[in-house]
């Protein structure tokens, strides 16, 4: 079989024994099989970093390499591609399109997502390549006079796919308990990143009253801008919780305690004293006991991540008497992924149009950036071809 080669930033595997050190991506030479029949070539034209991005080169939780048993990977899953060959059985996007990358990598019988392409999934590439090969079912093919701009697809890509079907099916939980005649418009609340803000952006779309927690003035002049609340997280910053220490430091103890009330306080008052309907929370554990403290009765806490820990402890007998529900999503089927962009180019919904672009040479610093978060865009872009 024919390789075709290309120019890529590459992870290569930790040693083994050693120290877990974050690592460094590699500009090389990168080559990979010719596509198959149902396979597409692509040259990935922006690419949005993403999380999973962060943790692979942490190498935390795992060496993703290792993992995968692969020398070296090809990350990035999220972005917009031109492409530039199909196989002969290929029928969801033509030659020349410009196509949305769609990161399902492994999935079960009924289409949900299990492994991502270009982080967990095995032999797959992501978009840190000047030509990357992908499933027929890895692409959607972009409206070809789309209103919208490629950067603010790629920004859609995965953030945006993950949280139409985390919001979807956190909304539709909340309604089995809460029918309008009862409540007519939820309280929406999240912490983390875009993904929180897309799914708050729905949540404003179908008129529930939405506010989101930053400690970024661009973000809230973002939010603001949008129509959602911002609340400042540096009111309640002490709000880091940390079972050990709540225990054995009674100053650490206070401190927590009074930044949770604090945080408290304000989401009832921004409430009118139900609590929060909604809450969107991908961050974890440190946030987690004040999240389900601010949770209204019959309300669901809404996940799609994990930012600060993969474990969480929850009291259930509370949990029970609250009638809260937690939803756990992880991507969505690939005919979901079609009726969300089709929304996305009708309403609008889509990042803003003036995120940052890190150029290719210097995706590094792009990594570095975000990992120092020194970020402030929700969408940080980075350009692999030229249109």
């Amino acid at each position: 079989m024919s390789l075709i080669k290309t120019e890529a930033w590459v992870l290569h595997e930790g040693l083994a024994g050693a120290p877990t050190v974050t690592a460094e991506l590699q500009r090389e030479e990168f080559s990979f099989p010719d596509i198959k029949p149902d396979e597409v070539l692509a040259e990935p034209i922006y690419g949005c970093w993403e999380g999973n991005m962060g943790h692979a080169i942490e190498r935390k939780p795992v060496d993703i390499c290792r993992q995968r048993g692969e020398s070296k990977v090809v990350l990035g899953n999220a972005g917009v591609v031109r492409i530039t060959k199909i196989g002969a059985a290929v029928t969801t996007v033509k030659e020349g399109d410009f196509a949305l990358f769609v990161a399902i990598g492994t999935s079960d019988q009924f289409g949900y997502m299990i492994k991502v392409v270009g982080y967990d999934a095995p032999h797959t590439m992501g978009v840190l390549a000047k030509q990357i090969k992908l499933h027929q079912h890895q692409v959607i093919a972009l409206p070809s006079h789309s209103r919208h701009s490629l950067q603010q697809w790629a920004g859609f890509s995965l953030r945006y796919l993950t949280a139409w079907a985390n919001w979807k099916l956190a909304y539709d939980c909340w309604r089995l308990q809460m029918p309008e005649d009862d409540f007519p418009l939820p309280y929406a609340w999240g912490w983390g990143g875009g993904v929180a803000f897309a799914q708050l952006q729905l949540a404003k779309m179908g008129g529930a009253h939405t506010a989101m927690i930053t400690s970024n003035s661009e973000r809230t002049a973002l939010l603001l801008q949008t129509g959602i609340t911002p609340v400042d997280r540096r009111q309640f910053s002490d709000m880091e919780y940390d079972e050990q220490r709540y225990q054995r430091d009674p100053e650490y103890r206070t401190a927590y305690a009074k930044a949770e009330k604090q945080f408290i306080e304000i989401v009832q008052s921004l409430t009118n004293g139900f609590g929060v309907s909604i809450f969107i929370d991908n961050i974890g554990q440190p946030v987690l006991r004040g999240t389900l403290r601010a949770l209204a009765r019959q309300g669901v806490i809404a996940t799609s991540g994990w930012k600060k820990g993969m474990n969480l402890t929850v009291n259930r007998a509370l949990e029970c008497i609250n009638h809260h529900i937690h939803v756990y999503t992880h991507g969505l089927q690939y005919k979901q992924a079609v009726t969300c962009v089709q929304f996305a180019e009708a309403t609008g919904w889509l990042p803003p149009a003036d995120c940052p672009v890190y150029a290719w040479e210097n995706v590094p610093q792009l990594a570095q950036d975000y990992a120092n978060g020194s970020i402030s865009s929700y969408f940080p872009l980075f350009e692999i071809n030229k249109i």
